[in-house]
């Protein structure tokens, strides 16, 4: 069953376009080296431009499990923790159903 990811982060005012930048180049990585991520979706909040949503879908627990273990995830993790303006809010979602 596909597991859901919604990683809500904030950035610090002015840091935007570094996080962006840093954002479309993981998302680069992600589509050419991780096959069971079926979705992987950065969004830019309309009325706060400091606050972005990562939007991120699994074939199964074990690519979630394995794209938290991949370099390139910890190499996202060290461009982007002086950014943030307070820890990511996460939130992991199990599918019910679908159309």
């Amino acid at each position: 069953m596909p597991i859901t990811v919604i990683a809500k982060l904030k950035v610090k005012p002015g840091s935007e376009a570094t996080f962006e930048a840093a954002g479309k180049e993981m998302i680069a990585t992600v589509k050419t080296s991780e096959p069971g991520t079926l979705a992987y979706v950065l969004h830019k909040n309309t009325k706060d431009p400091t606050e972005f949503t990562f939007y991120e879908v699994y074939q199964d627990q074990a690519a979630l499990d394995s794209q938290c273990k991949t370099v390139h995830m910890r190499a996202f993790g060290g461009k982007i923790g002086g950014l943030l303006a307070g820890r990511p809010e996460i939130a992991v979602l199990e599918e019910v159903a679908r159309k």
